[in-house]
């Protein structure tokens, strides 16, 4: 009987804390959700997001703090990869939870900055003031139930349809791996959907063979086009690979 009860208490202790989680909006989104909408000021103008981004591809990058120097190196690295991500039809925004004035100082600052022998650039993405930490919360960045923003240091990566695709945090002492996250989208992009729709395995690289969902034809397609077998190959009994 005390066992039981002990349990139903558990119970409730458990869901109050996830009804407060909810009611805090410190909940994240997981993957195939709806991204969470914001009206927020940034350095390039007032932001309507994700619909001022209309059908493209969007990732955003949060940090705590402006001029701290992980989160600096990230911006940097960042910024010399943009011209990359808009080729794959990809927006960036940065969020801080440091206000817009600040985000200016920031920004000026970064841009007068060589970093591991890259030359100064422009940064064209916007800084987004989150200093009420409204997209924090509604991002579920805020994982303590302290009044800190030291775990605000998410990657959000959101699909066309505006639908959380990939999730990632990090710590605030660990700088994030911009190609990782680059080659995360990349494989997004390659993975495809309905009848087209394929897997990236282990380690998968940009060129690389891909994993498709299901043995990839019929006999009756085969006899149709013999040469259809060249395009696929089998790692075991149940890994099929259709080559890039």
């Amino acid at each position: 009987m005390k066992n039981r009860f002990a349990l139903f208490v558990l119970l409730l202790f458990v869901a109050g804390n996830l009804r407060a989680q909810n009611k805090n909006g410190s909940s994240i989104p997981m993957i195939g959700d709806d991204a969470p909408s914001f009206t927020a000021e940034t350095t390039s103008g007032v932001l309507d997001f994700p619909a001022d981004y209309g059908t493209k591809w969007k990732i955003i990058f949060s940090h705590p703090r402006d001029f701290t120097p992980v989160c600096s190196s990230e911006v940097l690295t960042l910024a010399h990869m943009q011209d990359g991500f808009e080729k794959l039809n990809t927006k960036v925004a940065v969020i801080s939870t440091d206000d817009l004035q600040k985000h200016f100082m920031w920004k000026k600052s970064l841009e007068e900055t060589a970093y591991k022998n890259m030359e100064p650039t422009k940064i064209k993405f916007p800084l987004i003031d989150d200093s009420k930490l409204t997209i924090s919360k509604s991002y579920g960045m805020l994982h303590l139930t302290a009044s800190t923003t030291k775990d605000v240091r998410g990657v959000f990566i959101i699909s066309p349809d505006n639908k959380i695709a990939a999730i990632y945090f990090y710590p605030m002492n660990i700088g994030r791996n911009m190609d990782e996250i680059k080659r995360t989208l990349v494989a997004l992009q390659t993975s495809g959907k309905g009848k087209d729709h394929v897997l990236t395995p282990a380690n998968w690289q940009v060129g690389d063979d891909v994993l498709v969902p299901q043995f990839p034809y019929t006999e009756k397609q085969l006899k149709a086009n013999p040469d259809l077998k060249l395009s696929y190959y089998n790692v075991g009994s149940y890994m099929w690979f259709k080559k890039m």
